[in-house]
């Protein structure tokens, strides 16, 4: 650490600006001023000073400028700078940066100064020279910085007279005081041409300031010994390796002034070309049954496939044989079942690498094909078709002597004559699930074996008979007489009558026991219902035979709305003035008990009581008591009311001239 005097050089955008006329001079006297053209940019890079000044040596309130410096190395003098104006004296400026210090170690800091200046390294001090002094002063501190992101900060401040400040950092590099390693190489790719058969790898750039360059290793993949191939200075290196068909591994290592090596990037692979075939298959067998014929042969070290020749003649055929490709596999095993039958089958194999070199064909296997069933078609799909059912579909059997296809549905056959690979099914119960399987019938009426299951599930919509036409209804006192029009859909079986009731906003409705008749101009159905005056909606909906129709799927149907006969609600208003307060709680649909208490003397006086209960076929309140009931008496039970229906009653009082007071109402609807 060293701490000296020495003169500053002047900033040369400071000797620029002294260079200005003697009245720009004389006119900027009052202070210090910075020329605003030099520094427009307020955000800067990492790594890169942002500097601002201020008219007072506290660093507060708004900087008079805000600019981005490479470096801090002014000489401010006693003059004045054109630009903007500070105070020649008392003025401070402060330098701020943000970087990446890598692996971080050993730095050097230095600064030469007048008046003051304070270093900082995340809010801590590391330089502290802070006071008014006449002449330069130089200051060397050593300081350790831990890796990763860091902030430097300056402070400068000049009180009188002259100014100047230089402050620089760097890594120490000395192996015998950096013992640190730099952080590993990140995003290595290594990509292998094989055209060139050259591998190019490529990293991202180390962030150490204190990098010397990099090493490149490779490995067979599999090994463990690492061997250096490069030291580039760059970040990308292109290697030329054995093109073998073997595995090669990269990584790559930073290596910094003292001479520390990183640790390893990830490892990045590449397979080289192989261009030497594989040996060829031998054991070659073929075997024929019903499914096709059935070839093999012994595995080959190194084969990624294989290719399949063979060569077909009637029996007894002495000419040379024609072998064409027919198949590419990648087990030691394959099954011919495209072969013809009642022909004679040769065959030969070549192996395939991972490179595309074949290898010398195989010695010939050969089998004369029977007489088998044809082989199950494939690939067998089932899709629900809204307005038609479920259509399957399915790749042809292989087998060249198919003459139909046979379709069942959950086992059973549901089309013996199928002469496409395609079949609707329009028996089907929407929302129903369903399993198909086909089979294949040849022309001696062999039958495969089933294909593959193929599930679907029913449309919704477009299964169930049209709507019916020329619904009604009509109200009677014991109920409600539907009317319709039967429906034109050729498969209904039957029709189903629901019955509506609107709740809560919401129209929900129940079926009503089956059963419909016919008469001369259509269908009917007679609902016994109570006459108590409620509006309902009434939907008739057919049924085809596999029981689909339109209630749950979604699709409209034909509704009616009707208000049933009203017996129950009075249509005689009740007279004001009773003495009585009366009570009714149904008890079940035709009985109710009702309660009453007087109200006023005259009710006191009453020598007896009598009950009344609405009647809607004669529009009028029936005494239920032959004779009044007994002056105390303050309780009645009702057994005979009709069902279905809410009850009104009337409850007067019978003075002592016979006469009867005005009635008191209650209803057990209530309850």
């Amino acid at each position: 650490m060293t701490e000296s005097d020495s003169s500053i050089p002047m900033h040369p955008r400071l000797r620029a600006a002294c260079a200005t006329s003697a009245t720009t001079l004389a006119a900027a006297t009052a202070g210090l001023a910075l020329p605003a053209t030099a520094h427009a940019a307020v955000t800067c890079a990492d790594g890169v000073w942002k500097a601002t000044y201020h008219p007072n040596t506290s660093f507060s309130g708004t900087p008079r400028l805000t600019t981005c410096d490479t470096s801090i190395n002014e000489n401010y003098g006693t003059g004045d700078p054109a630009g903007v104006t500070l105070p020649k004296d008392n003025f401070s400026v402060r330098w701020q940066t943000t970087r990446n210090f890598g692996s971080g170690g050993p730095f050097t800091f230095t600064t030469a100064v007048r008046d003051g200046i304070r270093v900082y390294v995340d809010g801590i001090r590391k330089v502290d020279l802070w006071k008014d002094v006449s002449t330069t002063r130089t200051k060397t501190v050593n300081v350790t910085i831990a890796g990763g992101r860091h902030s430097i900060r300056v402070d400068f401040v000049a009180w009188t007279g002259s100014a100047n400040v230089k402050f620089d950092y760097a890594p120490r590099t000395s192996a015998t005081v950096d013992t640190v390693k730099p952080l590993a190489p990140t995003g290595l790719s290594a990509s292998y041409d094989p055209t060139t058969a050259k591998v190019t790898t490529r990293w991202a750039k180390s962030p150490e300031m204190d990098l010397a360059g990099y090493r490149v290793y490779r490995r067979l993949a599999g090994a463990t010994a690492w061997t250096r191939i490069a030291t580039p200075t760059t970040t990308s290196f292109t290697d030329s390796p054995p093109a073998t068909g073997a595995g090669y591994q990269y990584v790559v290592r930073a290596v910094d002034k003292a001479g520390n090596e990183s640790g390893s990037s990830l490892v990045q692979s590449v397979t080289t070309t192989d261009r030497t075939p594989p040996s060829a298959p031998t054991g070659l067998t073929a075997t024929d049954g019903p499914s096709g014929i059935a070839v093999a042969w012994q595995p080959v070290t190194g084969a990624a496939r294989y290719y399949l020749y063979r060569a077909s003649q009637i029996m007894d055929d002495d000419s040379a044989p024609v072998y064409r490709q027919v198949a590419t596999v990648t087990a030691a095993s394959w099954t011919d079942t495209t072969a013809r039958e009642n022909l004679y089958h040769l065959y030969r194999v070549s192996a395939v690498d991972a490179a595309g070199n074949v290898s010398a064909q195989s010695a010939v296997g050969s089998v004369a094909r029977g007489d088998h069933p044809p082989l199950p078609p494939t690939g067998l799909t089932a899709s629900p078709v809204s307005g038609t059912g479920i259509v399957l579909k399915w790749s042809a059997s292989p087998s060249e002597d198919v003459h139909h296809y046979k379709v069942y549905r959950n086992g059973r056959l549901v089309e013996a004559n199928a002469r496409t690979a395609t079949y609707t099914d329009p028996y089907v119960r929407h929302d129903k699930k369903y399993d198909y399987t086909v089979t294949a019938v040849d022309r001696q009426s062999n039958e495969s074996v089933s294909s593959e299951t193929a599930s679907a599930v029913a449309p919704r919509e477009g299964l169930a008979p049209d709507p019916v036409e020329g619904l009604r209804a009509t109200p009677y006192e014991d109920g409600v007489l539907i009317l319709w029009q039967p429906s034109q859909s050729w498969d209904v079986s039957r029709y189903q009558v629901y019955k509506g009731e609107y709740t809560a906003g919401t129209w929900t409705y129940y079926p009503l026991r089956e059963g419909w008749s016919e008469y001369d101009q259509g269908l009917y159905y007679f609902h016994e219902t109570p006459a108590d005056g409620e509006t309902v909606r009434y939907a008739v909906l057919a049924i085809d035979e596999s029981g689909n129709s339109r209630f749950d799927t979604g699709e409209p149907f034909s509704f009616v709305t009707v208000t049933e006969r009203d017996l129950a609600t009075p249509t005689v208003p009740t007279p004001p003035g009773a003495p009585l307060e009366l009570t009714a709680r149904a008890i079940s649909e035709v009985s109710a008990e009702l309660t009453w208490s007087c109200l006023a003397e005259d009710c006191a006086g009453a020598t007896g009581f009598h009950v009344y209960r609405w009647d809607g076929h004669t529009s009028s309140y029936t005494r239920l008591t032959s004779t009044p009931l007994g002056a105390s008496t303050r309780f009645y039970s009702d057994s005979g009311a009709p069902s279905g229906i809410a009850h009104h009653y009337w409850v007067t009082a019978v003075m002592p001239d016979g006469t009867e007071s005005a009635p008191a109402a209650a209803t057990d609807a209530d309850s």
